[in-house]
């Protein structure tokens, strides 16, 4: 039988840090998150492909880093687009600053 103890205590951990109420919030926070990661990765390529940046004629060492970076800015604008569609734009809004922040970027 599969013990769900360790992982209870991770979800409260997760709750706790995250300052959530119920485990309904914590679950929608994770939906968001999963959506958002698939989203801006499946977006990201066919918005440089569309800008004429593939493999075929660009490097790889110049290919991949503007790949991370449009699936970067694609992450953070996803992020608060579907918190707010799912009701946890506060949540992720603090989020969003307290990460751009980190990169130097205030809003």
């Amino acid at each position: 039988m599969y013990n769900f103890e360790p992982n209870l205590f991770k979800m409260k951990k997760l709750m706790v840090c995250w300052n959530v109420e119920t485990p309904k919030y914590l679950m929608i926070i994770c939906i968001v998150f999963s959506i958002t990661g698939s989203s801006s990765i499946a977006i990201g390529r066919p918005v440089l492909k569309l800008l004429g940046i593939t493999l075929d004629n660009f490097n790889p060492f110049i290919y991949y880093p503007l790949f991370v970076i449009s699936s970067f800015v694609f992450y953070q604008v996803f992020l608060v687009l579907f918190g707010w569609g799912f009701g946890q734009f506060s949540f992720f809004w603090s989020l969003e600053k307290k990460m751009l922040r980190r990169f130097g970027i205030s809003i």
